[in-house]
């Protein structure tokens, strides 16, 4: 339990946040009060109301002046299910707009006990450095040794000292080397902050950050929180699709994609691969030898096999469909073997395979010299490499996809497979306007996280353009993206076994002592979604316009040619009704700006101010 400014006990939050100077080596304690976990809850929500509050417009993401912040909610840590999630935040050098990632770890818990609900790093530091948060000390180490290590040998060197259950985030040499779509990784395998996070990090001057926290997390009725936490694990196991789910966790995706051709092939030019049962779920079970998890979780979905080169690599949909599919290479062992090279140097496996796929075929269409052919697993590999050092053709990959076709020039730009910046994950949309909409406002750019909305839409039917869809969208972003982005916990026991979302307002009632319906909680995801938008407006000024919310020219432009979706495409013209739609019910103008009324509405009214200042410049 902890007392805030406004003299008001606060419970299932510690009240405070670690704000950390890498410049000065200097880390205090500053306490905030109820009113902001009322307005934001956590996690995402406390990440951009610091990013906004704090940020200078204009800020260049590499520079000191950037922050990054760690961010939990008033779940996480507690003894309840798939609650070790960390969100790890900052203004982004991929994209230039909000960036944030979700990253099951240790580090997550170790930060709430001891006695943090997040950490707010700023500086550089002068040297490589290891930032050390032990309960109420901070300390900052001398990380030379451990600088141009991959992420597995840094983690392996600390963990060798504090620990098998510390908290340890860490970057590879792709932060280091400040490729953009450099993200953090802990564990081996879990990876969190797609829009270059690490790279944020690698900028800072910090290869790592321990946490290890002892402390009891402050609840308003531990013991039924404790009871509801027990009974909740056991309604997971009772889950009709548990069984399933723990042999293949999201694997089971490649089989389901291919079937309703949207499994990303050939740099998304078509929705179904020719090998995909070699690298699909059942094909995984043969080779699996063990699972790895996120703390606090009974539905561990990281299946570890042998890569090709007879090491540990942990598989998911969707580094296997960018890895393998979108590139052309059918073998799972090589796949495997791929990725685990991404989470070494640190790379986001989903931003990589799709530039590899985009050099691919900008090769084939010869607007590059490299050349490098579908499927080419040899130059792939050999190619992340030169990502992650920024060589040759790896220096132009290692900007993303939009840099790249910029560079490149000529048509280039219309199979870069991006929105905003921030490259697709693992879905054709050539027949999906539901999904296609979902990725293009997304709040971090094109990414799935937000409101995955495939599923439903492949049952209602592909081919409508409609107002359900938009509403579809928006109620998945709120719970999706809002929700369980500030909680902080991890959305796959509702998604994937059919875990009743209403165990939540429980689980927050005996944390917090505070009643919250999913009315007040999609209101708090509103607040938190417009903000986000608000700083994209703010950061981009005169550059910003409804373009930017507008998915891939290539599905507006090709063809599906093979499958049972074969001639399908987007129908730019239904799309652009769909996004009208989209803003008039998010309350934003025409040009996807929040209203002044809308974010008073919400209570954002000094956020309005600032925000009309700067579209003034340019209306």
């Amino acid at each position: 339990m902890r007392h805030v400014e406004d003299g008001e006990l606060m419970f299932g939050w510690n009240g405070q946040f670690l704000r950390v100077n890498l410049t000065k080596q200097k880390a205090t304690v500053e306490k905030y009060d109820a009113q902001m976990a009322r307005k934001f809850l956590g996690g995402r929500g406390f990440a951009i109301k610091i990013l906004w509050d704090e940020l200078k417009i204009g800020v260049d993401p590499l520079s000191p002046e950037n922050l990054l912040v760690l961010a939990a909610g008033p779940l996480t840590g507690f003894a309840l299910p798939s609650s070790g999630k960390l969100v790890v935040a900052a203004k982004s050098p991929l994209t230039g707009g909000y960036g944030d990632g979700n990253i099951g770890t240790h580090a997550a818990v170790h930060m709430r006990k001891a006695g943090y609900d997040a950490v707010i790093i700023e500086g550089k530091a002068e040297k490589p450095t290891v930032l050390l948060i032990q309960d109420a000390t901070t300390e900052f180490l001398d990380a030379k040794e451990l600088w141009g290590l991959n992420t597995f040998e840094t983690e392996d060197k600390l963990r060798s000292l504090y620990g098998p259950t510390a908290g340890i985030l860490s970057i590879g040499q792709g932060g280091e080397n400040l490729v953009k779509f450099a993200n953090i990784i802990s564990q081996k395998g879990r990876g969190g902050g797609r829009p270059g996070m690490g790279a944020v990090m690698g900028s800072k001057n910090l290869k790592a950050i321990v946490i290890l926290g002892s402390g009891e997390l402050p609840a308003a009725n531990p013991k039924e929180l404790k009871a509801l936490g027990a009974e909740a694990y056991r309604e997971i196991l009772t889950k009709p699709n548990y069984a399933f789910w723990k042999r293949q966790g999201t694997m089971m995706t490649i089989e389901w994609s291919q079937e309703n051709s949207v499994l990303p092939t050939y740099n998304y030019s078509e929705g179904v691969f020719e090998d995909a049962d070699a690298i699909g779920g059942f094909s995984m079970e043969k080779i699996k030898f063990t699972q790895r998890g996120c703390p606090n979780c009974n539905m561990i979905c990281g299946n570890t096999v042998k890569d090709s080169d007879r090491k540990d690599s942990e598989l998911d949909y969707e580094n296997v469909a960018m890895l393998g599919s979108n590139i052309g290479v059918g073998d799972l062992k090589k796949v495997a073997t791929l990725n685990r090279l991404a989470d070494e140097f640190g790379l986001d496996t989903i931003s990589l395979g799709n530039v590899i796929g985009f050099a691919m075929e900008a090769s084939e269409k010869g607007l590059i010299k490299e050349k490098i052919s579908w499927g080419d697993y040899k130059a792939s590999r050999t190619l992340i490499e030169d990502i992650a050092y920024k060589r040759g053709l790896g220096g132009m990959l290692a900007e993303g996809v939009k840099f790249a076709a910029e560079k490149i020039g000529e048509n280039a730009s219309r199979f870069a497979v991006q929105v905003k910046g921030l490259e697709v994950s693992a879905y054709d949309c050539h027949a999906a306007p539901a999904m296609a909409l979902s990725y293009a406002t997304s709040a971090i750019g094109a990414h799935h996280k937000d409101a995955w909305v495939i599923s439903w839409e492949v049952k209602v039917g592909r081919d409508r353009y409609s107002e359900e869809k938009v509403d579809k969208v928006i109620e998945l972003q709120r719970i999706r993206g809002g929700f369980f982005e500030c909680a902080t916990a991890c959305r796959l026991p509702w998604v994937e076994l059919g875990f009743e979302l209403e165990w939540y307002p429980k689980f927050l009632h005996a944390a917090t002592g505070i009643e919250m319906s999913w009315e007040e909680l999609n209101t708090i995801a509103d607040r938190m979604y417009t903000l986000i938008r608000a700083f994209w407006v703010r950061e981009y000024g005169k550059k910003w316009n409804r373009e930017m919310d507008f998915p891939p020219a290539k599905w507006f432009e090709t063809q599906l040619s093979k499958g049972n979706l074969k001639g399908a495409k987007l129908d730019r013209a239904k799309y652009e009704v769909m996004l009208k739609t989209y803003y008039k019910k998010r309350g934003w103008d025409e040009r996807g700006i929040p209203t002044k009324t809308t974010l008073e509405k919400l209570g954002l009214k000094d956020e309005a101010k600032q925000l009309k200042k700067r579209v003034e410049l340019w209306e």
